[in-house]
């Protein structure tokens, strides 16, 4: 046990590293090329944050453990929205622009949505005990995923997004920029994998359940990138890509990671009930309905999303 809390702590250290290099050189490249921190934070940092999610996801699926490939997806989205938003609002306060609390931001409440429904086969039992994420459904979440991105590209070639005033990083020189950009991601990846294996051998010594371990710790681990990501882009002012990386993340797991996983092999639902999959929906819907005061994530605000998030977890423990 001593041993798994060791490589536990290495772990986060190694993504909390990760972190910083990915920032530093995502926001270099974006100014370097003219392109927003927020596309950056909606496709490149948000695909290479979600990675973690991706390789879990689709290794549960295959290794007959789809409550796992689920409640890692569903839990990552949670504490994106209520933990990840909440922590970088408190370090401090995320302007958003209008555009991305007008466009960018219902994709992500939509993808939650769509998610909820497809997984509603019957509602027999607020477990979902049996309903599946077929190949079906694989194939329409990852065809949202599509048009996700080619819309995002669309708003980028348009120049629609806000840009962002940056005086430093973009002097970085490109090669250190993609230097930066890789080791990064493979810290992150690194990192989250460590974390990962020696947080769910301590859960399953202690007896938890495949679901609560994906919704719980699995989604925490994988969920590192994003949350070390998004609080050191708020405090280096770099609250667009904060916010892109937390919205791409979410439309990232949902639509391609699951949907990817579902079109591999579809994923029978066992411990996933109703309620967690609405508060996945509750949580990207407040932070939408944050944003709309004065396009700005206040402390209070992001104290609100991180106590949500922990009576979640307790209610989460408590029903175990």
């Amino acid at each position: 046990m001593i041993f798994d809390i060791i490589f536990i702590a290495l772990g986060i250290f190694i993504v909390l590293t990760g972190a910083d290099w990915l920032t530093k050189g995502a926001s270099s490249i974006a100014r370097r090329f003219n392109v927003s921190e927020m596309v950056i934070g909606l496709t490149i940092v948000a695909c290479g944050t979600s990675m973690p999610e991706l390789f879990v996801s689709m290794m549960s699926a295959i290794q007959g453990t789809p409550d796992l490939a689920v409640g890692n997806v569903v839990g990552s989205n949670i504490m994106n929205a209520l933990l990840i938003v909440g922590c970088a609002a408190i370090a401090a306060p995320m302007t958003i622009s209008k555009s991305t609390v007008v466009k960018d931001i219902p994709f992500a409440v939509a993808a939650s949505l769509l998610l909820l429904v497809l997984c509603m086969d019957s509602l027999a039992t607020l477990t979902l005990s049996g309903n599946t994420i077929g190949r079906i459904d694989g194939a329409i979440l990852a065809a949202g995923f599509a048009a996700f991105m080619a819309y995002t590209l669309w708003q980028a070639r348009k120049g629609e997004i806000d840009m962002e005033e940056d005086v430093h990083e973009a002097d970085v020189p490109a090669w250190k920029s993609v230097a930066l950009i890789a080791t990064g991601l493979a810290a992150l990846i690194i990192g989250s994998n460590v974390f990962v294996a020696h947080a769910s051998q301590l859960a399953a010594a202690l007896g938890i359940s495949d679901a609560v371990i994906g919704l719980t710790i699995v989604a925490g681990g994988t969920s590192l990138p994003e949350l070390a990501t998004s609080v050191v882009a708020a405090r280096k002012g770099k609250a667009a890509m904060a916010i892109g990386n937390v919205i791409g993340s979410n439309v990232f797991n949902i639509l391609l990671i699951l949907g990817l996983t579902a079109i591999i092999t579809p994923l029978q639902i066992q411990g996933i009930t109703v309620i967690d999959l609405a508060m996945m929906l509750f949580g990207i819907a407040a932070v939408w309905m944050f944003s709309f005061t004065k396009y700005t994530i206040e402390r209070w605000e992001g104290w609100v999303l991180t106590l949500t998030y922990l009576a979640y977890l307790v209610w989460l423990l408590y029903n175990v």
